[in-house]
């Protein structure tokens, strides 16, 4: 035993020492660390420690690797990464044949196998395989954070800590400005202007320019998920991961927005909420000028203009560019639908959808207008109505410029031009380009009329119709014309309308390529070229194309003329008659001939006017080759054919051809009538003929 300072000590293997290892070892016994770094706080008992330590300030590394040129502050380190290249683990576990690079490796390897945890803490009483992992951890109870008690391992670490409270970001880029607390940060955030991603996936190639980045995402191509959820069976690739998630069973939310109030599970979070309060959208679409205040909607509405949609439906093959979308989408294939109202038990595939119909149980309309005042259940429909107030129209269709507020309103028309009618009636068959033309078009089957009139007391199908009909009562007309002035009760009639003045035929026939100013007009004239008459007449045999024209022939069997003069109290059967006739007490003739002077009240007779100077005789008679100018001709001249003589005399039985001939034979009986009644009379000698002219 030597006894030095009141300090004793037990030497091993004392001719091996010499005087140096004597003197060191003296040190180790009573602690002493006579070596102090003037940069930090950090002492030890040899200078070659000391030597070593100062490395980390200055930077230094004066080991250099020849095979890939890294560079270490010691030997040893050195001579541990050659291992690396050289694939040597000249230490072996006797139980499992695992290598090792280092014989302290392989010692703490060993304490898995006898469970050993000889080095325990004396403040907390945690027990620690090795010493290192002692000393380790008790540097957390020797440097303690004095704001929120955090503890950490190393003082600088404490000191880089402390910045996250005092907002301190010492360390700046020179490139851009941006600071930061830590010098790491910095050097991170440098490799965003180089460009260099040094970390390199061997599986797929992705790059990354944070060693432990690349660690993350490796866990994708294993799968591993170190990181189990004690409270459920979910498992995380990373610790901050976890403990975001553990925050849904605790229900903790320490980021709290200091502007509403609003408390949050995540920073991230918190700091997109504040932009709501500053208005910020950093991210901007490169293609059109829109921009978002989260990274992830800039991504997903990117896919709009590349049509990227990555996530696939298994079922039907369709494909969407939110995984949102799928996952609603794949309910609609297993009818599955979890959310489900409390007061009436609807259920609903999404739970915005439960939420918007809950507001019509409550009455709720929490979205206004600053224009009218009008409220609305939903945002979208407020949206949709201010494009009223500003008559703004942002969908454009490409094939006819016609223009609609919503996307869903242009989808719908576009089919007008495709054809596409993807909406069927299990009933009768019916095709239709929306879903609710089926939902109306079903209520014709069950006679289902949920619209009544308090006036009249009739009833509609839907309440756009019900409105349409009151106007009828109220005689208002809401929609003008800026051309001529001339008002109408829908926006469909004011558009045909217009159409007069553009003349412009949007709906075109593809059999003959005849076009046609409403889709109503089209659909009755393609009914000529499949010679469908679907609308039959109960009291003979005739049949139309249009409900109107069967309406207007049920008044020849009824005699019913609803449209009277004002004038002469003359009425018709038809409406387009009466205006005819108005003209004969006007005096006016509003269609007029290029050629000549001629001049005629409706449109039809200055057509048939036209044929005189173009000498055009469009109705040719198939058993003589002669043609006419004028349909009714032809019709005349075939009787004389056929023999057809449907003008009959109720007096005498004689047939005719034509009425003008009936009405002449006609006033034969007159006469005889007349002048049997003046000889009953004795006005008339009784040898006078009754056709002798005075």
């Amino acid at each position: 035993m030597i006894e030095t300072k009141a300090f004793s000590f037990e030497m091993c293997e004392p001719p091996t020492l010499g005087k140096f290892g004597i003197k060191q070892n003296m040190q180790k016994q009573c602690k002493e660390k006579p070596y102090n770094c003037q940069v930090c706080d950090f002492s030890c008992n040899a200078k070659y420690l000391l030597e070593t330590h100062i490395r980390i300030h200055t930077g230094e590394k004066p080991y250099s690797c020849e095979l890939c040129s890294s560079s270490f502050k010691t030997k040893s380190h050195l001579k541990r990464h050659i291992q690396t290249h050289t694939g040597e683990k000249p230490y072996s576990c006797q139980v499992c044949d695992l290598l090792c690079i280092s014989k302290t490796h392989l010692d703490i390897h060993m304490q898995i196998h006898v469970g050993d945890k000889p080095f325990s803490c004396e403040v907390c009483s945690s027990s620690f395989k090795s010493k290192r992992d002692l000393k380790a951890h008790m540097l957390k109870h020797s440097h303690s954070c004095e704001i929120c008690h955090l503890s950490f391992t190393r003082k600088a670490h404490l000191m880089a800590h402390a910045r996250t409270h005092t907002g301190e970001k010492p360390f700046s880029c020179e490139m851009c400005g941006s600071s930061f607390s830590q010098k790491p940060h910095l050097k991170i955030h440098m490799l965003t202007h180089t460009g260099d991603k040094p970390y390199s996936c061997e599986v797929c190639g992705s790059s990354f320019t944070v060693k432990s980045n690349l660690t993350v995402h490796m866990r994708i191509h294993t799968g591993e998920k170190p990181y189990p959820c004690e409270m459920c069976i979910l498992s995380f690739t990373t610790r901050s991961a976890l403990k975001t998630h553990v925050r849904i069973h605790t229900g903790d939310k320490p980021h709290l927005c200091e502007v509403c109030g609003a408390s949050f599970s995540q920073k991230s979070k918190l700091q997109t909420h504040m932009r709501i309060h500053s208005g910020e959208k950093p991210y901007s679409c490169e293609f059109c000028d829109s921009s978002f205040t989260v990274k992830s909607n800039l991504t997903v509405h990117m896919r709009k203009h590349t049509g990227y949609k990555p996530f696939c439906c298994e079922v039907c093959g369709t494909a969407f560019t939110e995984k949102s979308s799928l996952t609603k989408h794949t309910r609609t294939h297993t009818g599955e639908k979890p959310f489900s109202c409390e007061l009436c038990g609807a259920l609903f595939t999404v739970k915005s959808n439960l939420e918007i119909h809950i507001r019509k149980h409550t009455g709720e309309k929490p979205y206004s207008c600053e224009v009218c005042g009008s409220s609305f259940q939903t945002k979208y429909v407020l949206k949709e109505h201010l494009q009223k107030h500003t008559g703004e129209r942002p969908h454009s269709c490409e094939a006819c410029n016609s223009s609609f507020r919503t996307k869903s309103a242009l989808k719908v028309h576009v089919r007008t031009h495709t054809g596409e009618k993807p909406y069927s009636c299990h009933v009768c068959g019916s095709s239709f380009t929306d879903q609710s033309q089926v939902t109306v078009h079903m209520r014709r089957h069950t006679g289902e009329k949920h619209y009544q009139c308090d006036m009249c007391n009739a009833s509609f199908t839907t309440k756009s119709q019900l409105e349409i009909h009151v106007r009828t009562h109220t005689g208002e007309k809401p929609y003008s014309c800026d051309v001529c002035g001339s008002s109408f009760k829908t926006t469909c009639h004011l558009k045909a309308h217009i159409r007069k003045h553009t003349g412009e035929k949007p709906y075109c026939c593809e059999a003959c390529g005849s076009s046609f100013k409403t889709k109503s007009s089209l659909e009755v004239h393609r009914r000529s070229h499949r010679e469908e008459k679907p609308y039959s007449c109960d009291a003979c045999e005739a049949a139309y194309t249009t409900k109107a024209a069967l309406e207007i022939h049920m008044r020849s069997h009824t005699g019913e003329k609803p449209y009277s003069c004002e004038v002469c109290h003359i009425s018709f059967s038809r409406k387009d008659r009466l205006k005819t006739h108005i003209l004969k007490h006007t005096g006016e003739k509003p269609y007029s001939c290029d050629m000549c002077s001629s001049s005629y009240r409706t449109k039809s007779a200055l057509d048939t006017h036209k044929r005189i100077h173009s000498g055009e005789k469009p109705y040719s008679c198939h058993v003589c080759a002669s043609a006419f100018s004028v349909k009714s001709n032809l019709t005349l001249h075939m009787r004389s054919h056929t023999g057809e003589k449907p003008f009959l005399c109720d007096v005498c039985g004689t047939a005719f051809a034509r009425k003008e001939h009936l009405q002449k034979h006609m006033h034969s009986h007159t006469k005889t009538d007349l002048s049997q009644d003046l000889r009953t009379s004795g006005y008339l000698p009784t040898d006078i003929n009754p056709d002798q002219t005075f």
